[in-house]
């Protein structure tokens, strides 16, 4: 089914943070022609840049919106969507949560901005650690909990998706994944729900195999970052991020895990964790509470434990101002 371009003549996502990830998801928004791009950093220059940049690839690319760079978060009125991936990078060694107050600090700033100047926007959050930085923008925009939605499960699950398609030798796009929790090394791949071309994976692979491919998946990110050295993980980050973008910009309801807001589903209460849902041009529009089995259910809850005690530190950071 093609976007409807007069639905969206008006559409607009702004991408605070104009490093890899950021770019790199604006370049995609712009290509896929649903949205105009406002690319916004505080360093002088950078997003103006790379906003020219991506412009003079359109008789290539066949895009046609507006991409827009700016320093002035007053540039992001209007937006639809925001997308936050503003913040410092992981470096070999660093845990998610060792990014914390630097990037706390980031998305406070952030966060306030988007509740001035995007009052009405879904906001997606992306930079690290992704669980408590989206607890940080919701508290800062006091938006309904379903209009800020962080980017994790879509990713880990496309890289669980790709490293099975790997080992099988068959197109990615006919492995279909699920991955819940915190998007860290917490994570929970769902073998249950798990398929290739509707075929059960636990069918095509032993038990042994697929234990090896979580762990990969566990550590996708931070293999990534072992190689790069001074940087993180930006091509499969910002095509998720964009592939999020798309489904609120067009209102198409896409089924798929994220980080979202639980009051009580799954047994949770106050915290962001990955969970399925359907998200939309209201943001999140439905959680999905699937059956879990008991072990599912005790790596779930772990998963849950370490997304609550990066909490407890974000509250320590703030009560100490």
């Amino acid at each position: 089914m093609g976007i409807d371009r007069r639905e969206n003549m008006a559409k607009k996502v702004a991408v605070i943070g104009a490093g890899n990830v950021g770019a790199t998801c604006a370049y995609f928004v712009a290509k896929s022609n649903i949205a105009d791009v406002t690319l916004v950093d505080v360093v002088e220059g950078m997003p103006q840049a790379k906003a020219d940049d991506f412009s003079h690839t359109a008789p290539s690319t066949g895009f046609a919106r507006t991409v827009a760079g700016t320093n002035d978060y007053a540039e992001i009125a209007g937006a639809d969507v925001v997308v936050h991936t503003a913040g410092i990078p992981r470096k070999p060694g660093m845990d998610r949560m060792d990014l914390l107050k630097t990037n706390v600090g980031i998305a406070q700033t952030a966060g306030k901005n988007i509740a001035h100047y995007a009052p009405n926007a879904v906001v997606i959050a992306v930079a690290n650690p992704l669980d408590i930085i989206s607890m940080v923008l919701l508290r800062e925009t006091q938006f309904p909990s379903r209009r800020v939605v962080g980017m994790a499960g879509i990713l880990d699950s496309t890289r669980f998706q790709y490293f099975i398609a790997e080992k099988l030798g068959v197109l990615p796009a006919d492995v279909q994944a699920m991955v819940l929790g915190g998007h860290g090394d917490s994570m929970v791949p769902l073998p249950s729900y798990t398929s290739v071309a509707g075929v059960p994976v636990k069918e095509l692979l032993d038990k042994a195999t697929i234990e090896q491919l979580i762990e990969r998946t566990r550590k996708g990110g931070g293999e990534i970052v072992s190689y790069l050295k001074t940087g993180s993980a930006f091509y499969a980050p910002a095509a998720s991020a964009a592939r999020m973008a798309e489904a609120v910009v067009t209102g198409r309801k896409r089924y798929c895990p994220a980080s979202a807001y639980l009051d009580g589903e799954f047994g949770y209460q106050g915290i962001y964790l990955g969970v399925p849902i359907v998200l939309g041009s209201g943001g999140v529009e439905r959680i999905i509470e699937l059956p879990l089995s008991q072990q599912e259910k005790a790596d779930l809850d772990t998963s849950a434990e370490h997304v609550r005690d990066g909490v407890k530190t974000l509250d320590s950071i703030d009560t100490s101002g």
